[in-house]
């Protein structure tokens, strides 16, 4: 085996792609920034205890784990950065009002999410944290669905889900509260005849609305149809009134669905949650939702709400980027040279200086114009 080659699922990005996510990148936190969001930049790796606090155990079984030289204690490459940005809000801002926080930056995963996943995402998000209102919820939807328009994709699908349906419905039954985690299984796969297996000796009411969610979705006429087949009880009653809330919001910025057993996130979100789908792309491009709790686990309880999408899976969605136009230069230690050269580049320009020896050779970059002297005088000559 070379001992170049790379691990799966691992892969270098090359020159036209790496454009694409980083001016993507760059699209998405001056947007950011103009919504009043303030960029953190956690660590690559801290120790275990610290960075599973709070997550669920599907990030458990992302994590790559090691051991500190140092101190001798286990570290975690992390898998996501949300609990690192709930943990500075909780710890090292330690604000009282509401906090706006974005991030961007490499994630490991210890196995891939699908088929033709990276297993080093490039993690993009937002958290708003203090604010236990819908308007929270509204506008990190509102910013998701920007980010995506941003990107090219003016067309996209929310899907909308709340946890406290599930949770107000097992909170009526013992029995199958033990069962959550199979519960949850089934309904993320719309696995009806291993829940029906599953649920055969629960309450008949907690079955029949068990049974009931994996085929409550489509568009918001299913919120009608959830209020008239699940159990009238206070926390299933709130769950769809914020999900028809949020909805509301978001009609005209993109085609809205209700999924109420797409549970992905289950774990530690605490309310509403939403998936981004695009054309080109099976999976969800963003998703995020509210989780109140996370704060808990650093000891400091603050309501919190946020999305994240992974750049290089966005990027790959995008056309090749047009080669630039640039200007092919002499080398040169000549001063007015080096001045020509200075003001083009300041101007904006692309120069790219022809080593003695050597033609330019570029992904990117297209030389359309070359410099010139001409009786003692640098100008631009357009090339054939």
């Amino acid at each position: 085996m070379p001992n170049w080659l790379l691990p799966e699922h691992i892969a270098d990005v090359l020159p036209s792609e790496a454009r694409k996510i980083e001016d993507l990148r760059r699209l998405m936190l001056d947007n950011f920034r103009r919504y009043g969001y303030e960029l953190v930049m956690p660590p690559l790796l801290e120790y275990v205890d610290s960075l599973l606090t709070g997550a669920g155990q599907d990030t458990d079984l992302r994590t790559f784990k090691l051991v500190d030289q140092i101190s001798g204690r286990m570290l975690g490459l992390r898998a996501d950065m949300t609990t690192q940005v709930a943990r500075i809000d909780a710890h090292l801002l330690n604000r009282a009002s509401v906090t706006r926080l974005c991030y961007a930056g490499s994630v490991l995963h210890t196995r891939p999410s699908g088929l033709h996943a990276t297993r080093e995402p490039i993690q993009i998000g937002c958290e708003i944290y203090g604010h236990a209102g819908l308007e929270a919820d509204a506008e990190i939807q509102e910013l998701a669905l920007a980010s995506l328009a941003l990107a090219g994709f003016d067309q996209a699908r929310l899907d909308l889900c709340h946890v406290g349906v599930l949770r107000a419905i097992l909170a009526e039954d013992a029995v199958a509260r033990k069962d959550e985690a199979a519960i949850i299984g089934h309904l993320r796969a719309k696995d009806i005849p291993s829940l029906r297996e599953l649920t055969a000796a629960y309450a008949p009411a907690t079955r029949a609305a068990l049974l009931a969610l994996p085929n409550l979705y489509g568009d918001v006429d299913v919120l009608q149809r959830a209020r008239s087949e699940l159990p009238a009880l206070p926390g299933v009653t709130k769950a769809l009134a914020e999900l028809a809330a949020l909805a509301a919001h978001a009609i005209g910025r993109a085609e809205v669905a209700i999924d109420l057993a797409d549970l992905r996130g289950y774990q530690y979100e605490s309310g509403a949650m939403f998936a981004l789908y695009v054309t080109g792309l099976p999976n969800a491009v963003a998703r995020g939702g509210r989780y109140d709790h996370v704060g808990e686990a650093f000891g400091r309880a603050r309501p919190a709400t946020g999305f994240s999408m992974d750049l290089r899976e966005l990027a790959r969605l995008l056309p090749t980027a047009e080669r630039k136009h640039a200007i092919r230069a002499p080398w040169g230690n000549a001063p007015e040279l080096k001045d020509k050269i200075g003001a083009l580049r300041a101007a904006g320009e692309v120069v790219i200086q022809s080593l003695p020896g050597h033609d330019n050779e570029q992904d990117e970059f297209e030389c359309d114009r070359v410099l010139v002297l001409e009786n003692g005088n640098w100008l631009l000559k357009n090339l054939a």
